[in-house]
């Protein structure tokens, strides 16, 4: 029979020897950071819009740099346990506050970056992402704002105008 101590020792150099073995790894966490830009997006970029249509297209920018006030750069990475790093860049450039051209890495479109996020699911018809007009329509009436229920004026008693005296005296 093995005594407690050789059992806790023993215990403890299997554990060592299988961490050693890469079989017990701790989770890691998927890393999204930075904007997405999908193709789509990218697409709809022409020369000549202003600085708020892009950023009405792509978003804020992820990097603005005080020396290059005429570029903004859309910086995206994603980072999965047991992949290689994805990432990505997207810059813009303007010239008297109007777009020129822009410059992109390969961007997926936005089924294909629907997909890469949920690796665990099998891969299927992905929804819409818009809404017909009756869709709009019909929530459009499902939402509408609801007006305060008007009080009855019977049920609401009378406004007192007797208030007791703040000092503690008399009233005059």
């Amino acid at each position: 029979m093995f005594r407690p101590a050789h059992r806790l020792l023993s215990i403890l150099a299997l554990l060592t020897a299988l961490s050693g073995c890469g079989m017990l790894t701790p989770y890691k966490v998927d890393v999204l950071q930075g904007n997405v830009v999908t193709r789509e997006q990218v697409e709809a970029l022409k020369p000549g819009m202003a600085r708020e249509q892009v950023r009405d297209i792509l978003g804020s920018p992820l990097l603005t740099s005080v020396f290059h006030a005429d570029r903004w750069d859309y910086v995206f990475t994603l980072q999965r346990q047991g992949q290689e790093a994805q990432r990505r860049r997207v810059s813009v450039f303007f010239k008297d506050g109007v777009l020129v051209r822009h410059e992109a890495d390969e961007l997926p479109t936005e089924a294909e970056f629907v997909a890469t996020l949920d690796s665990k699911r099998a891969p299927g018809k992905v929804p819409p992402l818009e809404a017909s007009e009756e869709q709009l329509k019909a929530f459009a009436e499902r939402n509408k704002p609801q007006k305060p229920p008007v009080p009855n004026s019977a049920a609401v008693a009378p406004a007192t105008t007797n208030f007791p005296p703040l000092d503690g005296g008399t009233t005059r």
